[in-house]
């Protein structure tokens, strides 16, 4: 690991700890300036592609999820935080369907889950988006749903 100070790449390790969202956080000390700087690690998943409603296909992008359910949660009593877990728990449940293409409708089923638990107003939104509402009827139909 190379010193984002003094471009040195001989760096020891001081303290490992594991995180919250399965990365480990390290404390490394540079051997030439001595400076102390942490990095973090992320263990690395096999490459995934996203195949459209259109059949084509892109690769996964974590930000989509995350501007999408920003988008929803606007003006909610939603923190980053919570958003970035409830992402967290999104993509874990993405990756363990254990296959390199997944469909833009299997994502956003379980995004719709998660947020459903999230802030009911947000699934709403989002379900609005996602499932493409036409009226009014739509949306009273699904708010329905969630009063059941």
């Amino acid at each position: 690991m190379k010193c984002p100070f003094c471009g040195n790449e001989n760096t020891k390790v001081i303290d490992s700890r594991p995180t919250d969202d399965s990365s480990i956080r390290r404390r490394r000390q540079c051997e030439r300036c001595d400076r102390r700087f942490t990095t973090y690690e992320k263990i690395e998943t096999m490459p995934l592609c996203v195949i459209k409603k259109d059949d084509n296909r892109e690769p996964y992008d974590r930000e989509k999820i995350v501007a999408g359910i920003v988008r929803s949660c606007h003006k909610r009593p939603v923190s980053m935080e919570q958003i970035q877990e409830t992402v967290d728990e999104i993509e874990n449940q993405i990756f363990n369907l254990d296959t390199k293409e997944v469909k833009t409708s299997d994502i956003g089923a379980i995004v719709m889950e998660k947020l459903k638990a999230l802030d009911e107003v947000a699934y709403v939104r989002f379900a609005s988006v996602y499932r493409e509402f036409k009226d009014v009827n739509t949306f009273i139909e699904e708010i329905k749903k969630i009063l059941k």
